[in-house]
């Protein structure tokens, strides 16, 4: 059984009319639904109670860590965010959703800014550019996601092992909405098609990536000896 939690901050959901008609339980709930199998053992948190599950005890436990934030990055403790850090290095995995690529463990992670252009409502043609990765698993050639928000290059990323899917606005911009990364013995994985008002997650074929992401990041031995120093990295805004 894979044991995963599911971070949310829980506010558009609660403070936007459009984003709670879309998801009037909270995106959390929605990406929990996707794991309905015995094979998972899912749980949620929210910005309001993250600090008590997000110990050194309790992250030893989860095989994969599932990301979204969007307006509270800064709220993010950054002791809790290095603990997330050295737990990806040990074997944790890892899935950074949509806006969270500006999440303080994943920038932490990554080393560089995580910046990138972007601008709400536009439709999207999410290319499956990688169709032997795993996580393109019974993917078609591509999807379309309307009204998703536009993310365009440059995403100021290091270099991916992976880029398994790539986006196409009607504006013309490109974007590397799925890449992967290896840091320690932990894997990751950041997807961009999400936002808040978009109803992305009952998508099946974005649900069938979700899931197959979770496999493939679960897919390695995790490893206690491996640390890293309790460095303070500098975290940057948006």
């Amino acid at each position: 059984m894979k044991n995963i939690l599911i971070y949310n901050e829980y506010i558009s959901e609660k403070n936007n009319p459009e984003a709670k008609s879309v998801y009037p339980n909270g995106i959390h709930i929605a990406l929990k639904n996707i794991f309905s199998d015995e094979d998972y053992n899912v749980n949620c948190i929210t910005l309001e109670n993250y600090a008590e599950f997000l110990t050194e005890d309790y992250l030893k436990t989860i095989d994969c860590l599932i990301w979204w934030g969007h307006l509270a990055h800064e709220k993010i403790s950054d002791d809790i965010a290095i603990l997330i850090k050295n737990c990806v290095l040990k074997g944790m995995g890892l899935i950074v959703l949509h806006s969270g690529h500006m999440a303080k463990p994943f920038v932490s992670l990554m080393g560089t800014s995580c910046t990138l252009k972007w601008r709400e409502g536009d439709k999207e043609i999410l290319w499956n550019v990688n169709p032997s990765h795993p996580i393109a698993k019974d993917i078609s050639e591509y999807l379309i996601l309307n009204g998703e928000e536009m993310y365009g290059e440059y995403f100021d990323i290091p270099k991916p092992d992976d880029v398994v899917f790539a986006g196409w606005f009607s504006g013309g911009e490109v974007f590397r909405s799925g890449v992967t990364f290896s840091r320690g013995r932990g894997r990751i994985f950041y997807f961009q098609p999400g936002h808040e008002t978009v109803p992305t997650y009952y998508n099946n074929d974005i649900k069938k990536i979700i899931q197959n992401a979770v496999n493939w990041v679960t897919d390695v031995k995790k490893n206690d000896v491996i640390d890293c120093p309790n460095t303070k990295p500098v975290f940057n805004n948006r």
